[in-house]
């Protein structure tokens, strides 16, 4: 039996959002502090970190599914809206975060646009190397 190491997901996308927010590679817009981060919320976003956190959380996913959209990931980071006296809905993410979180990452060199028959971005050889820096 092959026995490979468990990594707590939480503890690796929290060590490697303070690895981005060394790098200097990605700075939150100042609206950032003013939006929701998805129609299904009820406040605006109150992590001081949530920029940093949502980046490294989007590059996970597109280690995990290879080339990934802005609507993919929208739907990923959705939730379910109080509708009052009414069934709670699915509500998609918001997609001007994500948009410019990838964005930033490109500028950066971590992703780049999917070459092929999907499109998308996916992860470039320096993107796959910072993920796997992390422990």
């Amino acid at each position: 039996m092959i026995h490979t190491q468990h990594i707590n997901p939480q503890a690796h996308n929290i060590e490697l959002a303070k690895l981005l927010k060394q790098s200097g590679d990605f700075t939150p817009p100042e609206w950032v502090a003013l939006v929701k981060s998805g129609a299904g919320k009820m406040r605006p976003i109150d992590d001081s970190d949530f920029w940093y956190k949502r980046t490294a959380s989007i590059l996970k996913q597109m280690q995990k599914r290879g080339v990934v959209g802005v609507e993919r990931l929208r739907t990923r980071y959705g939730n379910r809206k109080n509708r009052g006296m009414k069934p709670a809905e699915f509500r998609k993410g918001a997609g001007k975060i994500i948009r410019v979180i990838l964005q930033q990452a490109e500028a950066a060199g971590y992703i780049e646009k999917a070459k092929g028959k999907r499109a998308g971005r996916q992860l470039t050889p320096k993107g796959k190397q910072l993920l796997e820096s992390v422990k």
